[in-house]
């Protein structure tokens, strides 16, 4: 009887026995103890005491059936061998005691039915895909030195400045260049989906003609589709990369150099734009990206070895102006060089083209009436660091730019590119460190810019990345210039010398 009492069901009934008997008897005068109905009164207690410790042996033998059942239950979903529709696992059976009133209308069915006191429950084998989503991003923030050359200008003369940054200029000191806000995950087998706004674009003219810092803009929405269920080949739509150079592929915040070429850049001002793009990537060339990423190389993203796509045409986040659309294609191959003595070199190459109709926005105001051919082909080339790489680009074609001599913008032949040499250390008392070195050329339109004017850049840049913990990268450059300001009213070209510094921290 002590294991019984110490049961918290059965002290809750002992407790209450001994109030239904003492409570009489403190309510009346005392009265001399009588021995036989003390017997009987002894001998109904002990009863009544056994059958309330039945009843709580079979209370505890339920819930003990419950928990069994409760605990074989997820592995029960994950063995069924039936899927129903969306996705979902097949229901499994488990037992219950009863189907009160309160319980689903699915319950109430089956007891209505007089069916068995099994109830269906819905089970999943994998998690639902709001719990797949990840959050991520990152944040550049820059400090712009003009040291010599031009920092302004009368009119009619070039200032010295960049496309690649609007905060190389006079009167500048700290900026934000980006801030990443990343969403993106599988939603099954068949769909994932990338969502990405920039928090750090300008806007002008918002106070008689004053620049207005911080605004959001969105950079890319679109989901792939895997047909096959693997990730070998998938159809991206949305708004996303135009497949067409291997630098404007690459993430800023994988690139060494603080922005993007002229030459290549001008291709696809915000690399981005809407349309549906196919991209196919055979398992030897996963292999080989993989492992590359693995080791820690700056990579230009697994967009593909294989892409074609078409898109708007017009530009990222601007209004589609004619009926025709661009159509870009990219193949790009890596080679293992072990064969040759060199373990674990790799070197990669590849072209891609671009085929376009563009009208481009106007002094005057609006939009130009007339489109103009925008194509382009392109080869890249790159030997990854391991410790010492080289990466080149170079593009020729015709684009929109604006002919001084006429006044009007008209098709005219472009070409450029770079050859960048850098290196890489692993490990130093200020952690790892990238040192690296680029020379660009240009000379072509820039279609992106009122009237499509025309650039003529030519730099040398030295730069050094280091990475004193992972989630914060520094990277410094000095750079000699000479460029053409995009702006047609302006002439001549802007030298001199830049000073650079970022900060990145990636979470």
């Amino acid at each position: 009887m002590s294991s019984f009492s110490r049961h918290p069901i059965g002290r809750l009934i002992v407790a209450g026995l001994l109030a239904s008997v003492s409570a009489p008897v403190l309510g009346q005068t005392p009265a001399a103890p009588v021995p036989g109905d003390q017997a009987a009164t002894i001998a109904d207690l002990q009863r009544q005491i056994d059958e309330l410790k039945a009843m709580v042996a079979a209370l505890q033998g339920a819930q003990s059936h419950r928990d069994t059942a409760s605990a074989e239950a997820p592995a029960m979903a994950s063995t069924a061998p039936e899927a129903v529709p969306n996705g979902e696992a097949a229901p499994v059976q488990l037992a219950a005691s009863s189907t009160p009133a309160s319980e689903p209308p699915l319950l109430q069915r089956r007891a209505q039915l007089g069916e068995p006191p099994e109830v269906l429950v819905p089970a999943r084998a994998d998690k639902p895909w709001y719990e797949k989503l990840v959050l991520r991003g990152y944040t550049q923030m820059r400090m712009n030195q003009i040291v010599t050359g031009p920092a302004n200008a009368p009119e009619g003369i070039s200032r010295l400045r960049t496309i690649g940054d609007g905060d190389v200029r006079d009167q500048s000191n700290f900026s934000f260049r980006r801030v990443r806000l990343i969403l993106q995950g599988d939603l099954n087998d068949y769909v994932s989906l990338y969502l990405q706004p920039d928090f750090a674009t300008a806007v002008s003219n918002q106070s008689a003609g004053e620049r207005r810092e911080g605004f959001g803009q969105l950079r890319d929405a679109y989901a792939d589709v895997f047909p096959t269920g693997d990730k070998s080949f998938r159809v991206r739509l949305g708004q996303s990369k135009v497949p067409y150079g291997w630098e404007n592929m690459q993430s800023s915040s994988n690139r060494l150099a603080l922005d993007r070429t002229d030459a290549i850049n001008s291709a696809a001002p915000g690399e981005r734009d809407l349309g549906i793009v196919a991209y196919y990537t055979p398992d030897p060339v996963r292999r080989i990206w993989d492992r590359l990423a693995k080791d820690g190389q700056k990579l230009f993203g697994n967009y593909g070895a294989f892409g074609l796509g078409v898109f708007n045409g017009q530009g990222l986040n601007r209004t589609e102006r004619n009926d025709s659309v661009m159509t870009v294609a990219l193949a790009t191959w890596p080679f293992e060089l072990g064969g040759l003595g060199l373990d674990g070199q790799v070197f990669e190459i590849g072209g891609s083209m671009i085929r376009n109709r563009v009208s481009p926005e106007l002094r005057s105001g609006g939009i130009s009436p007339v489109s103009f051919a925008d194509n382009r082909t392109a080869v890249h080339a790159i030997l990854y660091p391991q410790p010492i790489g080289l990466q080149a680009e170079w593009n020729w074609g015709t684009g929109p730019e604006f002919d001084v001599a006429t006044g009007r913008i008209e098709e005219r032949p472009l070409q450029g590119g770079y050859v960048q040499a850098m290196g890489r250390v692993r490990q130093s008392p200020v952690g790892p460190f990238y040192p690296f070195a680029r020379w660009q050329y240009y000379r072509g339109g820039f279609k992106a810019a009122i009237n499509a004017p025309r650039l003529e850049t030519e730099e040398l840049e030295l730069g050094l990345e280091f990475l004193p913990t992972p989630p914060l990268e520094i990277t410094l450059t000095y750079g000699w210039a000479s460029r053409k300001e995009a702006d047609e009213r302006r002439f001549g070209q802007a030298e001199g010398q830049l000073l650079r510094v970022q900060a990145q921290w990636n979470y």
